[in-house]
């Protein structure tokens, strides 16, 4: 049973502007995440749901000013972004990066050896690959081509959800992995995911702009997210009542105050 605790969390950003201050985004997060549970945080744009999930990675860009994130009682902050990876952390990027001269498959296996403490077995690795590769429609031939490179937006976030199932996190976050999805990419992503959570137990934290996905990956808690912390909590029905309200009555100066 594994738990990602978010207490009392502010970040900084850096302004684009060297000679500016930087800017406060995150204004005291509040958050816990265990196995098997899905969390669906759901926002305006500008609302610092990315913040909240470069911060847990560790971008270097995001300064955490106050509060504290722990996984099982360990202290992630004093984390470097890869030991982050290997206690059990993953993100999927909202813009996943391209690593030309890097193959997908080298690149897994790097990955699933550093997480996992030891290479998997050259035969059983060569299994695991081939039914990921299969249960997410991905071509094989693109196990080959040097990571992101050339893919489409709906082919890189298959490919990160190939890498969630590959590594086998203990809490999984994922920054609007349905951005760009044409409906059928979108059901495989989700399925994806579904299966890795069912697999593994883990836990999901799901930063999203609209209901579609919650269609696919049913959310056990709703978060609305507005300028830096989370400004209420529910069940699923939270998720209709934004796709029909709009964030109108979050966003309005009483509602922050």
């Amino acid at each position: 049973m594994a738990t990602l605790e978010i207490r009392d969390l502010h970040v900084d950003v850096a302004s684009s502007d060297s000679d500016a201050e930087s800017i406060h985004i995150l204004k005291g997060v509040d958050l816990t995440i265990s196995s098997g549970e899905t969390h669906a945080i759901m926002g305006p744009n500008g609302s610092g749901k990315s913040t909240l999930s470069y911060a847990i990675a560790g971008h270097p860009k995001y300064e955490v000013t106050q509060g504290s994130i722990t996984l099982d009682g360990e202290d992630v902050l004093a984390m470097t972004v890869d030991e982050r990876a290997r206690a059990g952390l993953f993100l999927a990027m909202q813009y996943p990066v391209e690593v030309p001269g890097v193959s997908m498959s080298n690149f897994l296996r790097t990955a699933a050896t550093a997480v996992r403490g030891e290479a998997p077995k050259l035969r059983h690795w060569v299994k695991e690959v081939k039914e990921s590769l299969s249960e997410l429609e991905i071509d094989p031939s693109f196990i080959e081509r040097s990571v992101n490179e050339g893919f489409s937006g709906g082919e890189k976030k298959r490919h990160e959800i190939l890498q969630l199932g590959m590594l086998k996190p203990k809490i999984a976050i994922l920054d609007e992995t349905d951005s760009g999805l044409d409906v059928d990419a979108l059901r495989v992503v989700s399925a994806g995911v579904n299966s890795y959570r069912e697999r593994e137990n883990g836990g999901v934290l799901l930063i999203t702009h609209y209901t579609r996905i919650l269609r696919y990956i049913k959310p056990d808690f709703v978060h609305v997210f507005v300028a830096g912390k989370v400004v209420e909590s529910g069940g699923p029905e939270l998720a209709d009542a934004l796709e029909e309200n709009g964030y109108e009555k979050f966003t309005s100066a009483p509602a922050q105050a």
